[in-house]
């Protein structure tokens, strides 16, 4: 069954943007640049309001469903990896629940909007509306992005589009939950690297403490540094550490070797240097996580 909605260029036109803001800006997108939106065909058309389901002037649908940091709805990932948005208010008969269903049945693509921290949002798109439980008041999306995006070892399945929209969604949620440890972490360090001090966002990353792949490793701000490129790959490959007195180690034969400028005021200048941590003290690096990294980094 094909989309049938009479708004699918606004909506394509929705998805270009999306696309172009992501290039700048990252997959979290600011709250001020989701209200400005973009203009299409003469008329401005934002993505957010303070509704959590959101029809532009210029749609006759939903374009965008959200989800707020701390909001009063409880959406969560149901155990198939799709997601579970909670209906605006209780009446299913409110014009924005009605505007999802008939989303729901024209097969109408819109953007989910995932908010990790105050004012940042994870955009997703497309997104379907594939249930509706007026029971539980709450409707089922699944993600189904374009073919395209999908890495070519990602393929299974899809003559099926159930199983490919689980399969996807299911990635989609993987995704969201490490951009959201990004997010908390780079927060709690006030967008800078924990190091060097460096406070380009497009440059930090978040690095596990306790590697992800570890079965005991958890997406927990304690677990976390906030490290600018460099550093996170000299961490990963232990050329430096970080001991439980958040002091700087670098390794021996690092410290030994001679080599320009980088080498030195990049790794070996911050041997016993002291890295800034997190202002709330139940966000600061777990003294016994570093402790286990510092006995793998010393065997090296």
């Amino acid at each position: 069954m094909r989309t049938t909605t009479s708004d699918l260029p606004l909506r394509l036109a929705t998805f270009e943007w999306l696309e172009e803001q992501s290039a700048i800006h990252g997959e979290v997108l600011p709250w001020s640049v989701l209200l400005a939106g973009f203009v299409h065909e003469g008329v401005r058309v934002p993505l957010v309001s303070m509704q959590g389901i959101f029809t532009p002037r210029a749609g006759r649908l939903p374009l965008t469903i959200r989800t707020a940091v701390g909001g009063p709805y409880a959406d969560a990932f149901a155990a198939n990896g799709l997601l579970l948005y909670k209906y605006r208010g209780t009446d299913p008969f409110h014009r924005d629940n009605e505007g999802l269903r008939q989303a729901m049945r024209e097969r109408a693509p819109l953007v989910y909007l995932h908010g990790h921290r105050e004012g940042r949002y994870h955009a997703i798109w497309p997104g379907f509306i594939v249930g509706d439980s007026p029971a539980t008041l709450t409707f089922t999306v699944a993600a189904d992005e374009m073919r395209a995006r999908l890495p070519a070892a990602d393929e299974v399945a899809y003559e099926d589009p159930s199983i490919r929209r689980a399969y996807v969604t299911a990635t989609v949620q993987r995704r969201i939950h490490q951009t959201a440890f990004r997010e908390r972490v780079l927060g709690a360090y006030g967008e800078r690297c924990a190091l060097c001090r460096l406070r380009h966002r497009e440059l930090l990353d978040a690095a596990h403490i306790l590697p992800d792949r570890e079965p005991e490793s958890e997406p927990r701000v304690p677990n976390g540094l906030a490290l600018c490129k460099l550093h996170h790959a000299a961490f990963d490959n232990y050329l430096i550490t970080v001991a439980p007195d958040y002091r700087v180690r670098v390794r021996r034969d690092v410290l030994d070797e001679e080599d320009g400028p980088m080498l030195r005021h990049g790794l070996q200048e911050m041997h016993g240097q002291r890295i800034i941590t997190p202002h709330r003290p139940e966000l600061r690096p777990d003294r016994e996580l570093l402790a286990w990294r510092l006995e793998r980094f010393e065997k090296r």
